[in-house]
C-alpha cells in the first residue's frame, strides 16, 4: 500500500522508542540474522484483515504480508508522543482493528511472520498527528519553480513566477533534511517517495517546509517535496461522464490530451463576474507590451467561446466583483490563490462541459495525466492575459491533496 512510506515518517515523528530499531520502510521486510536463531522479520503497515490470530497487512509494494500472532505475543499501544514501551498500554488481539497500523517483530516463516510482539498505533492517532504535520506545511511552507540547483552546497533557487515578474528565495539544505518526490501518477503527499538532491532538476515544482529568514529570502529547509506537474489552457474535445475521461486540446501545442477526473480531482467553475474582475486585474498587472496587457491588443489570445457559444461581449473584462483601476496592484498569483480557495467544489457533472468550453488544468505527468485541479468558466480570463493559466497554477500544493504552502 503506497502510504507505508508516509506512514513510517508518522510514526517515526510520534514515538522515539528507546532500545527498539525501527526498519527502514523500503525493504519490504527488514531481516538479520543470528547465529543462535532464525532471522528475525519487522514490519509496519495497515491492517488489512483479521481472522483470529491471523493479519494480514498492506505493503508498500508487491503482495501483501501475513502474519501470524503467537499466543504468547506482546500487543501494546502506544500513544502519540511517548518514547518509551513502559507507558505503553497491554491489549489484546480482539483490540485490533481493521485500519490500525502496526509494527509487528518476530520470526520469518514461509509464509510471511510469526509476530512475538504487535506495536499499535490507531489510526485516529495518525489522523491526528497527520493534521499537526499538515498545519506546520501551511504555516511554514513555501513553494516555486526551481531555478537551480547547487549539490556542492545543498542549495536550491526557487523562485514564485508572476505576471509582473517573479520573486526567487533560496532553499538550503542540510543531510537531515528529508527530501521526497511525488509518484509519477498521484499528487498526494502520502504517496512521495524518498529522494535525493540530484534527483531535483530545474522546471521541478517544489514546496520546502522549515524557518525562513526575516526577508523571506532563504529557507532553512527541514522537508522538499518535488514534483512534476504539467499545467496548461486547452478547449474540450469531449466528456465521459461513465469514465470521468476528458480529452482536453492544448491551445499551445493543439495536440489533444487525455485526462482523467478522480474523486480527489478538485473541480471549481469560475463565475462569469469574477472571471471578468480577475481578467480586468490581470490586464493591469502584466508589464507594458505584454500581451493583453491594458492598452495593448493581445497578439496571442486564443479565440475562446464566452463559456455559452457566443463571443464574448466588448468590454465584459472592464468590470466585476474585484475590479480595480489599471495599475492598482500585482498580487494575482495571491488572489487566484484566495479565490480558489473560496470557491466550492464541483462535479465533473455539475460543471456541464460542452466541446468547445475552455479549462485549465493542472494534473500529473502520466499518460493519461489525473487532474489535479480543474478550472472552468476561464473564458475571460484567457482572452485578457494568454498567459494567465500560468499565474493560476502557480503553487500546486495549495491547490491538491499535497501539502499547502505559502505561494507569496
Amino acid at each position: 500500500m503506497k502510504q507505508t512510506n508516509a506512514i513510517f515518517t508518522i510514526l517515526s515523528l510520534i514515538i522515539g522508542i528507546v532500545g527498539i530499531e525501527l526498519p527502514a520502510v523500503s525493504a519490504a521486510m527488514t531481516q538479520s540474522a543470528d547465529s543462535s536463531q532464525s532471522a528475525i522479520a519487522k514490519r509496519i503497515g495497515p491492517i488489512k484483515a483479521i481472522s483470529g490470530s491471523a493479519l494480514t497487512l498492506g505493503a508498500d509494494s508487491g503482495p501483501d504480508i501475513s502474519v501470524s500472532v503467537d499466543p504468547n505475543a506482546r500487543i501494546l499501544r502506544m500513544a502519540p508522543g511517548d518514547k518509551d514501551l513502559k507507558n505503553a498500554s497491554s491489549i489484546s488481539i480482539a483490540d485490533l482493528k481493521v485500519g490500525d497500523t502496526v509494527r509487528v517483530r518476530g520470526h520469518a516463516s514461509a509464509n510471511g511472520i510469526d509476530a512475538l510482539e504487535v506495536l499499535v498505533i490507531t489510526s485516529s492517532a495518525l489522523d491526528a498527528v497527520r493534521d499537526q504535520i499538515r498545519q506546520d506545511w501551511q504555516k511554514r511552507g513555501i513553494g516555486g519553480l526551481v531555478d537551480s540547483v547547487d549539490p556542492a552546497t545543498g542549495n536550491i533557487t526557487v523562485s514564485i513566477p508572476r505576471l509582473s515578474g517573479k520573486k526567487s528565495f533560496v532553499v538550503h539544505t542540510a543531510k537531515n533534511t528529508v527530501i521526497k518526490r511525488y509518484a509519477a501518477d498521484s499528487f498526494k503527499y502520502e504517496d512521495a517517495k524518498p529522494s535525493t538532491l540530484q534527483e531535483i532538476q530545474p522546471g521541478d515544482q517544489l514546496n520546502a517546509r522549515g524557518d525562513r529568514s526575516p526577508d523571506g529570502s532563504e529557507v532553512t529547509a527541514e522537508e522538499i517535496v518535488t514534483g512534476v506537474f504539467p499545467r496548461f489552457a486547452g478547449t474540450i474535445k469531449s466528456v465521459d461522464l461513465n469514465t470521468g475521461m476528458l480529452s482536453v486540446q492544448d491551445l499551445l501545442s493543439k495536440k489533444n490530451v487525455q485526462v482523467k477526473i478522480t474523486a480527489d480531482s478538485q473541480l471549481h467553475r469560475i463565475p462569469t463576474e469574477i472571471a471578468q474582475g480577475l481578467a480586468m486585474r490581470l490586464k493591469s498587472a502584466l508589464p507594458p507590451g505584454t500581451p493583453g496587457a491594458a492598452g495593448t491588443q493581445p497578439k496571442v489570445a486564443p479565440a475562446l467561446p464566452s463559456g455559452n457559444g457566443q463571443a464574448a461581449p466588448a468590454g465584459a473584462a472592464s468590470g466585476g466583483i474585484g475590479a480595480r483601476p489599471a495599475g492598482a496592484g500585482t498580487r494575482s498569483a495571491g488572489d487566484f490563490q484566495q479565490m480558489l480557495a473560496r470557491l466550492p467544489s464541483s462535479t465533473l457533472a455539475d460543471l456541464h462541459l460542452q466541446k468547445g468550453d475552455a479549462v485549465v488544468i493542472l494534473g500529473t505527468g502520466g499518460s493519461p495525466s489525473t487532474a489535479i485541479t480543474l478550472l472552468s468558466g476561464v473564458e475571460p480570463i484567457l482572452q485578457a492575459a494568454p498567459s494567465a493559466s500560468q499565474a493560476m497554477m502557480l503553487t500546486p500544493w495549495s491547490l491538491g491533496g499535497a501539502p499547502g504552502g505559502d505561494s507569496q
